[in-house]
């Protein structure tokens, strides 16, 4: 069994995303800027934002944290986010998700301009993505297939199951693992709330990628032995034994399951530290289109 280190991994790629940052620097090019906008205070939310400007950092990044509060309208965050589409200095930014619920998420997403849209959420990205064009991958599968590649994980002709069916991970996921060429070339099922029998289609899978948010769901038994296990799932279950009053943990009963597995992703140290590292390499992807294009 091989743990599939998205710690070391994601690490490796902002080394890479550094020397190419510097690169710039000393061509006398201006260096990728990601900003973020955060809508109220949201732990987790302001947690996640804290880290991805301390990433802009290390990797030698311009970043801007546009935060606003609870009560702001619809139409102040869309003023703002015009603002950002037309600003050339910035290069990429993201929306901070959840939004409070005065504010229509779709519309926000919509309103991001597809080019500085480096979370890769607009519908135009995504319809880039589905026809296998040039495009921003959402960061999460992006790091997925970041890690299947790095670790040289065969894909072609394998039956992979993925559960869970969001915008943000699932359908993006199925749609990139079916596509030609590597990562990818491989036979999907999507499976979600509905699906029945569903450790039938899981046990007969040779990849299983798992983003539904419930705590050990995957057991051992739902899985063949040498399967790769992706685990997007994270979540926090209270345990006052523990100094922080929580644990973290995954979709997968990593311990029983990991004794199966050929490939295997933990929690924490998996998916999540590749997914900031992809929207730096998304960040960095809209610099260099933005000084090809000659727009700024």
């Amino acid at each position: 069994m091989i743990i599939l280190d998205g710690k070391k991994t994601s690490n490796d790629i902002k080394n890479e995303i550094t020397d190419t940052v510097q690169a710039m620097k000393d061509n006398g090019e201006k260096v990728p800027h990601l900003a973020a906008v955060i809508v109220g205070n949201d732990g987790a939310s302001l947690t996640y934002v804290g880290s991805k400007v301390r990433a802009c950092e290390r990797v030698g990044f311009e970043s801007t944290m546009v935060r606003m509060p609870n009560t702001t309208s619809e139409t102040e965050l869309l003023k703002e986010i015009k603002k950002l589409n037309d600003n050339p200095e910035i290069d990429g930014f993201i929306v901070q998700l959840p939004l409070p619920k005065q504010i229509d998420t779709q519309k926000v997403l919509m309103a991001v301009d597809p080019d500085k849209d480096v979370d890769g959420f607009h519908p135009t990205n995504f319809g880039r993505m589905a026809l296998d064009m040039s495009t921003f991958i959402p960061a999460t599968p992006f790091g997925i297939l970041e890690l299947l590649d790095r670790y040289g994980v065969d894909t072609k002709g394998k039956h992979t199951v993925v559960i869970g069916r969001s915008h943000i991970v699932g359908r993006p996921m199925s749609i990139l693992m079916g596509r030609k060429g590597f990562p990818g070339n491989s036979t999907v099922t999507l499976t979600h709330s509905h699906t029945k029998n569903i450790t039938q289609i899981t046990s007969q899978a040779d990849i299983i990628i798992t983003a539904l948010g419930v705590p050990g769901f995957l057991k051992a038994e739902m899985v063949k032995d040498d399967a790769v296990i992706i685990d997007v799932g994270i979540t926090r279950v209270p345990d006052e034994s523990r100094e922080r009053g929580y644990y973290i943990t995954g979709d997968v009963d990593f311990k029983n399951v990991a004794k199966k597995a050929s490939y295997i992703t933990p929690v924490p140290g998996g998916v999540g530290p590749m997914t900031i590292a992809m929207l730096l390499k998304n960040t960095l992807l809209a610099r260099e289109r933005h000084r090809a294009a000659n727009r700024y």
